[in-house]
């Protein structure tokens, strides 16, 4: 598209900070904290992800839209961020999988977004400062005006987001990874019944379901806020905590929970999110990052063993918060210490603050979803021993 048909867009940070660009997506304003995601693909999997629920997204690298879009890589049913920012966009998408291009996807679903402007210099402001709100607009070019907006917008910490995300009525997953992207001969070799895995949905990606699918479970995935007595009527083998948005300290339901299910001494297996609640009920708090994890390639491990993870993140487990009597430190990021992973020491309760089923991003932690299957398995052969 011409520059001369394009429509100017302005960004303005809650630090007064401004943008000039051009608009791609939707017309209108747009007001979220304003983070970078590093990935160099993916960018359908970010927009769809709901742990971007909130936020504006800047995108490192340089070119956006190249593949276009298509309904196979949605993780939800549509974009979760407020907006996006690029540095360039492709109008045209070269893809056989592409159904549609970026930005009429975007405009589609009422998402602004900005490009031609220096990411570079945005996301190094970012890392310095951290992340802010910020807007994007086309309604409103005025710097002043909408500055007003930003600032008048709430901060992330103490936002509980997972209530706009989560489903409104429970409901049973069967999709597996389809046979042409299954990576892992081995994941379907559990044999018998499956077991049955309670999802609690604070933001759930499906690329999640369907890894947990792909390992023999059948998964029922329900409200972020419901009852343990609710949860424990499916009779579970194992529960799930999944990824989600916004504060953990604020998910107060969802840390209830996860407090009252830790008495039942079922597997329980979180992820992001569900990590971070998992830590909150365990006795431990979290905080807000600088500018948090987002990207494809954080490397985390503990003693010998590292993976290149996906992460996606503003909030982590305070360290010295940690009941150490019961919770041991399983990974840190490996670029800043971080907890990356914790372990209850006596029950089969255990969260990592990254994505293994890496939608997008590396495979290395796929083996936790067999773990959470192992953990599942020997408890049901206790049950079995004690009948």
């Amino acid at each position: 598209m011409p520059l001369t048909d394009s429509i100017p867009a302005l960004l303005v940070l809650a630090d007064g900070t401004t943008y000039r660009g051009w608009s791609f997506g939707a017309t209108g304003t747009a007001i979220g904290e304003v983070v970078f995601n590093t990935g160099m693909t993916g960018y359908q999997e970010v927009l769809t992800d709901p742990s971007y629920s909130g936020q504006i997204v800047i995108f490192t690298y340089p070119e956006l839209g190249n593949t276009g879009v298509n309904p196979e890589d949605e993780e939800s049913d549509g974009p979760q961020v407020q907006g996006a920012i690029a540095r360039n966009i492709c109008q045209r998408p070269s893809n056989w999988r592409s159904t549609q291009s970026l930005p009429d996807y975007l405009k589609q679903n009422q998402i602004p977004g900005i490009y031609g402007i220096d990411t570079r210099a945005l996301t190094r402001k970012i890392r310095m400062f951290g992340a802010m709100n910020g807007g994007i607009s086309t309604t409103i070019l005025d710097e002043a005006e909408l500055l007003e907006r930003v600032q008048a917008a709430p901060n992330m910490a103490g936002l509980n987001l997972v209530r706009e995300v989560t489903t409104a009525k429970a409901y049973e997953w069967s999709d597996p990874t389809i046979a042409a992207w299954e990576f892992n001969s081995e994941a379907a070799e559990n044999l018998g019944e499956p077991f049955t895995v309670v999802a609690l949905d604070f933001g759930v990606k499906r690329n999640i379901l369907r890894r947990l699918v792909s390992y023999g479970c059948r998964v029922i995935v329900v409200p972020s806020d419901t009852p343990p007595e609710e949860i424990l009527k499916y009779n579970p083998d194992g529960v799930f905590l999944s990824n989600g948005p916004g504060d953990p300290a604020a998910v107060t339901e969802g840390i209830a929970t996860a407090k009252a299910l830790l008495l039942s001494q079922k597997p329980i297996f979180g992820i992001c999110m569900g990590h971070q609640i998992l830590g909150h009920a365990l006795g431990a708090k979290t905080y807000k990052l600088k500018f948090g994890h987002r990207g494809l390639n954080q490397p985390a491990g503990l003693q010998q063993r590292v993976e290149i993870t996906s992460q996606n993140h503003s909030f982590a487990i305070d360290p010295d918060s940690l009941p150490t009597a019961d919770v041991e430190i399983s990974h840190l990021n490996l670029n800043d210490r971080t907890i990356a992973g914790v372990r209850h020491k006596s029950l089969p309760v255990f969260s990592v603050q990254y994505h293994p089923e890496a939608s997008p991003g590396p495979h290395d932690a796929d083996y936790l979803f067999e773990q959470f299957v192992q953990s599942m398995r020997t408890a049901r052969q206790a049950v079995a021993e004690v009948r």
